[in-house]
């Protein structure tokens, strides 16, 4: 570089938060403490115990449970940071790097085309050179209706994608901009009105081809409509660039599925993507979205780009991470579905450390980081044991793609047959990770273990937006399959690829992933926390220091910090009072519900009683819960064993509240049993809309009668065995 020259100016700018972390760093030396000196008082009162040893030790483990978990989250708090990006800065459109963009949708009935489709538009009207932009739809039902609509989108596109170039439009779904989620629709006049209109009604007839199935005359074999786990594979390029230039290339896939053979969920799935869309179009970069996940911000790819394409990071850049927002989250989001904790406070930490985990969706991944390993090009029996025995996906690895349209047909129902990765390394080395039913958190652990890195990118504007679950029953078992998901990494390949002598992942990174793992494992001290000082505040048993103890200040404090610190980190996040207190009740339900079935799942497939299953989260929702969760009423029709442990804790807390409470009044002993009566106050008090849908709640959501009586009769029945049991070690 010349001594007149500049240095380029850099794409993107980062900033430590670092008062932030400051709090965050004096906040956890001063709660260790705390935590450390109560485990001493707790371990030195054994020789004082006046109940059961196996209470003890119960209650002792789910102490330093809480106490492990509480160590290993603050990682996240440890760096905190933020980035901005610089998008005018890029190189010209000429010289911007190919991109293409992954959806899947598996179930047309759970996640209906007029949503999937508008994510598809959505995508196809990015700002980017359309040239350079390939939009693949992944349909692993094999579903007519679905291979129609993308017929019926690619139609629509040629009006609508045009319309929101020439008028420079930010919200790019259509379904969006007609229905005024954009706020930013304009209200031009005169000629602009006119053709709006023209594209609102074209809009309105694809709506309604879409609601009628209307067929095509190109027809899916009829064996992929009669069974969505049995079907050939059907690859179709439905428009390309060159016959249309406004628009990008849009591909539809369905691989081959059948029953003999294991099809491993989503990642499967992603994996032919990025097999077929090697020998298509193979571009460098790859954007992957869930189906109901529609582009709201145009400029999202130049803005991942900015770090991609920024020479101090991009060669051990693997992916951009965007956060995951919804359009239809409540001004109360009694489910805590907008994911406020771990989108503005742990991915925003992880990103000071090796960057987040892949989240799923609405993150720029680098093709290359996905592959892998690196093998000499000329080494190819090595290439066909890793990669498979396509000789064109081979040279698309080294970017050279030279498939003629004549091949595509035949080598692309190869790459997407269900016996192509057998004797591969495809879901262990190279692609996606199999395994797990969270295959974005094993793949970003296997990334990272490898020195990738990853950033954080949330801009003001939400790059995209989605659905959020909006009642009790989707997002519990939504919960359950992430925390199956997650334990099962943890147990079974966490400490090889963190302790593992090739492993590059740096020590607080590693806390970041062990405690994602072990999360499920909340429900051990929260259902021995609920039950165990209960039933001694019934029997007149005291677990915990009298209050004029030195140690009851100790305990308050671990308490209180608790509490305050979570108060402080949703206030700091533009969160509310009600936040905090949904997000505590959230906590509660999803550790005592979610957690317990999720890891039970995982020690019966540990011992070989129960095969992985994954249930597809549901994109439609009825009125009548919509119309609660958007007035903030939890919607607790639900299935019993969904509810039943919740109400069942609630009971139990209840009655040792009151019973328990009056006898300490009674005897005068208030000093002594004062923590376990404040115990079960807070638990009824974080649980009070269960109360309230029990007592008093006369709606559709309220808590069944026979749900009620069920919760009152484990609860009595716990508690007068766990009494006779006292009273026969005792007496």
């Amino acid at each position: 570089m010349g001594s007149d020259e500049l240095p380029p100016s850099p794409l993107h700018h980062f900033t430590v938060k670092t008062s932030i972390a400051i709090i965050n760093r004096v906040h956890a030396f001063v709660h260790l403490i705390a935590i450390i000196s109560f485990i001493y008082y707790r371990i030195s009162s054994f020789s004082l115990l006046n109940y059961p040893i196996f209470l003890w030790i119960l209650i002792l483990v789910s102490e330093l449970l809480l106490s492990f978990l509480w160590l290993l989250c603050q990682a996240f708090g440890w760096r905190p940071v933020y980035r901005s990006v610089f998008p005018e800065r890029l190189p010209p459109d000429a010289d911007l790097p190919p991109i293409d963009v992954f959806i899947c949708t598996a179930d047309p009935e759970k996640e209906p085309a007029v949503g999937v489709m508008n994510t598809v538009l959505s995508v196809m009207a990015i700002d980017y050179p359309p040239e350079k932009l390939s939009v693949y739809l992944s349909d692993d039902a094999g579903s007519q209706l679905t291979l129609n609509a993308v017929r019926e989108a690619w139609d629509f596109a040629k009006s609508w994608v045009p319309f929101f170039r020439r008028h420079g439009l930010k919200v790019t779904s259509p379904e969006a901009y007609f229905s005024g989620f954009g706020s930013d629709r304009d209200e031009g006049e005169g000629r602009f009105l006119e053709e709006e209109g023209e594209i609102e009604r074209k809009y309105k007839l694809f709506e309604e081809r879409l609601m009628k199935n209307i067929s095509t005359e190109n027809e899916v074999p009829k064996e992929a409509n009669h069974d969505s786990q049995n079907h050939p594979s059907l690859i179709q390029v439905i428009g390309r660039n060159e016959e249309s230039p406004n628009l990008p290339r849009l591909v539809y896939v369905c691989r081959e599925k059948n029953s003999s053979y294991f099809h491993n969920f989503k990642a499967g799935a992603l994996n032919v993507l990025l097999r077929v869309s090697a020998i298509i179009s193979n571009a460098p970069y790859i954007l992957v979205l869930d189906c109901d996940m529609y582009s709201n911000d145009h400029s999202s790819a130049r803005q991942a780009m900015c770090f991609h394409l920024d020479p101090l990071i991009s060669e051990s850049l693997a992916f951009v991470q965007f956060p995951q927002k919804f359009h239809n989250v409540s001004d109360k989001d009694i489910y805590d579905s907008a994911m406020r904790s771990l989108f503005t406070v742990k991915w925003m930490g992880m990103d000071g450390l090796q960057g987040p985990i892949v989240s799923g969706t609405c993150l720029y991944i680098k093709r290359m980081a996905l592959y892998g390993i690196h093998i000499p090009k000329d080494d190819i029996s090595r290439l066909r044991e890793s990669f498979g025995t396509s000789d064109e996906f081979l040279k698309s690895i080294d970017r050279v793609s030279s498939t003629n349209h004549d091949m595509l047909q035949h080598e692309t129902a190869i790459l997407a047959s269900c016996t192509y990765e057998r004797q591969t390394e495809w879901g262990e080395r190279v692609g996606y990770k199999y395994g797990s039913l969270v295959e974005d958190f094993y793949t970003s652990l296997v990334l990272h273990s490898n020195g990738w890195n990853s950033v954080f990118c949330n801009p003001e504007r939400p790059a995209f937006l989605g659905s959020c679950t909006t009642n009790l029953s989707d997002c519990l078992i939504q919960c359950t399959r992430w925390y199956c998901g997650l334990l099962e990494v943890g147990v079974s390949t966490l400490f090889r690829y963190i302790f593992g002598p090739a492993s590059k992942i740096s020590f607080l990174q590693a806390m970041c992933y062990a405690y994602l793992s072990f999360q499920p494992l909340y429900f051990f001290p929260l259902w021995c926390l609920a039950t165990i000082p209960q039933l001694c505040l019934l029997n007149g048993i005291n677990i915990y220091p009298k209050v004029t103890s030195p140690w009851f200040m100790v305990l308050c404090f671990v308490f209180l910090s608790v509490v305050f610190r979570h108060m402080f980190d949703v206030l700091a996040t533009n969160g509310t009072i009600r936040t905090w207190e949904g997000e505590w009740r959230m906590w509660f339900v999803k550790s005592v519900t979610a957690s317990f079935y999720g890891s039970m799942d995982v020690i019966m497939k540990l011992l070989g009683l129960k095969k992985t299953s994954f249930l597809t989260t549901n994109k439609v929702a009825e009125s009548e819960q919509v119309r609660l969760y958007q007035i903030g009423k939890i919607d607790f029709n639900v299935s019993r064993a969904l509810i039943v442990p919740v109400a069942t804790l609630v009971v139990i807390n209840a009655i040792a509240f009151a019973l328990g409470g009056l006898k300490v009044v009674v005897e005068g002993r208030l000093d002594e049993m004062f923590g376990q009566i404040f115990l079960s106050l807070c638990i009824l008090l974080v649980n009070y809309p269960l109360i309230e849908g029990i007592l008093f709640r006369k709606d559709k959501g309220r808590v069944a009668i026979s749900v009620t009586i069920l919760s009152l009769v484990f609860a009595v029945v716990f508690l007068c065995f766990g009494s006779v049991c006292f009273i026969l070690m005792y007496y």
